[in-house]
């Protein structure tokens, strides 16, 4: 079983800046894609930006320029630097991490969530 632990949540004013962090641990065999996601009350759960293993990236077109997702393969962790911050960023953020077993199938994991709340 993989665990996959965000924090850097916060409150934050418009135009400011957060950096979320997941960090997966347990029984990883390997860590195929990762990426984070989000959900703002009364919404459907929206991708956000998506790393492969090769550190290829894809973004929403609502935050393509002011999000960055990164990930540190040796330590088994996924970034999401947000600058410029907006009122409509407000969610929470969960991460989500696309995985190899050792039966050698894939397998999904999602983090808890983790709140991102910005001002105006």
């Amino acid at each position: 079983q993989v665990q996959l632990v965000e924090s850097g949540g916060g409150l934050v004013q418009t135009g400011g800046s957060l950096k979320l962090s997941c960090a997966a641990s347990g029984s990883i065999f390997k860590l195929n894609s990762m990426a984070w996601y989000r959900q703002a009350p009364g919404k459907q759960r929206e991708l956000v930006a998506t790393i492969a293993g090769g550190g290829t990236t894809n973004y929403a077109t609502s935050v393509k320029g002011r999000f960055t997702i990164s990930r540190d393969g040796a330590e088994n962790t996924v970034y999401l630097q947000m600058s410029s911050l907006k009122p409509d960023d407000t969610a929470v953020y969960y991460c989500y991490a696309h995985a190899t077993n050792a039966y050698f199938r894939y397998v999904s994991y999602w983090g808890q969530g983790t709140q991102v709340t910005v001002s105006s």
